[in-house]
């Protein structure tokens, strides 16, 4: 008996059947984990979870505030992934991005606050952008090894944060920046329809269309599906495959500097090494699991977002520390990567063939 593999197409509804699947043995497993744990009831800790995630009106609108910023960076790095390009430094771009938001707020108090918003939405994309520009230069030039590359970057920006936070920091010798502008709101997003994250959601869903357009149907589009399918079929079609690296990835930088704009100016408020929380790796889960298709992204998005808040929540509620509600979200990440295997591919059982010799042998 032969066994191969094969890929195969699987339609959209058997891939959210799978997925579904997944997450259900998922939270099977994890409730033996629990009572093996804990001596807890998994049906409680659940219901603590969900709590934590949706139990009041502001923990829904914090949960929504999390997934949004997590679906900004994930479908910025859809176009770098489409070119694969494997862009692992969206954690730097994201931190960049937030550094110009604060430094704006900071040194532009004078500005009127709508245009001093515009201002910091603009340049948190250029330095995201600029952050992503850097290693795809390399990349097009030397062909150089961009997932280590974007790696190494993400170091470089926490350390120009920390430089930062040391010069600014406020009073002197705290290390700390503190919430910037308290008592003006200079630089805060405003409230949109009564909605403190209103601007975030009005962001995000414009961000995530146009990147949905842009690669469904602009030659551009067709322009990075190419060089990622071949870089010598994209040379043979007439495609300048540098120009397509370096645009790009200036596109992947700038949105995942925006989402910076969106947790400094959006939601925080203040400037820290920790700012990206993680997100820019998250991310990566978020789109591959996905597939690179936006709607999956915004359920996967909130799914795991929804998840690790709620686990803040039994955390606190039954005494547990941070490590069981991170096993309960890696189980359930480690399912949903594993259902990708089998919407991307089948097994086919076959029979060995018998191959006797018979006559003389050439």
């Amino acid at each position: 008996m032969n066994i191969r593999l094969a890929k195969k197409e699987t339609p959209l509804y058997q891939s959210i059947l799978i997925k579904l699947a997944a997450v259900l043995l998922s939270l099977i497993l994890c409730a033996l984990v629990i009572i093996s744990v804990t001596d807890l009831n998994p049906f409680e800790v659940y219901g603590g979870i969900l709590n934590g995630a949706l139990g009041t009106k502001r923990r829904v609108w914090v949960t929504i505030r999390d997934m949004l910023v997590l679906l900004m960076v994930a479908v910025g790095l859809v176009p770098a992934f489409k070119m694969r390009f494997w862009n692992i430094g969206a954690e730097g771009q994201i931190l960049m991005g937030g550094l110009a938001s604060a430094a704006l707020m900071i040194y532009g108090s004078a500005i009127p606050n709508w245009l001093l918003i515009i201002m910091i939405m603009l340049c948190s994309a250029l330095a995201g952008a600029v952050w992503g520009l850097i290693p795809a230069l390399f990349k097009a030039k030397w062909n150089t090894n961009e997932t280590l590359f974007t790696l190494m970057m993400n170091y470089i920006a926490m350390q120009i944060i920390t430089f930062c936070i040391v010069f600014w920091e406020n009073p002197a010798g705290s290390n700390s920046v503190g919430v910037i502008n308290p008592l003006t709101s200079q630089g805060w997003f405003p409230s949109v329809f009564g909605q403190r994250y209103g601007l975030n959601l009005i962001l995000t869903v414009l961000v995530t269309g146009f990147v949905t357009f842009y690669l469904r149907y602009t030659k551009h589009g067709y322009e990075i599906n190419v060089v990622g399918e071949s870089w010598n079929t994209a040379r043979y079609a007439g495609i300048n495959v540098k120009k397509v690296i370096i645009r790009t990835m200036a596109l992947s930088g700038g949105i995942c500097g925006l989402a910076g704009c969106l947790v400094v100016s959006g939601a925080s408020h203040t400037i820290s090494t920790s700012l990206a929380g993680g997100r820019g790796f998250t991310a990566i889960i978020v789109a591959w699991m996905s597939n690179f298709n936006t709607f999956a992204m915004i359920v996967i998005s909130f799914f795991l977002c929804l998840m690790e808040n709620g686990a803040v929540q039994i955390a606190s509620q039954f005494g547990l520390n941070e490590n069981v509600s991170d096993i309960i979200i890696g189980i359930i990440i480690f399912f949903l990567i594993g259902s990708s295997f089998f919407t991307k591919y089948k097994v086919i059982f076959e029979k060995a063939r018998n191959n006797k010799k018979t006559g003389k042998e050439a």
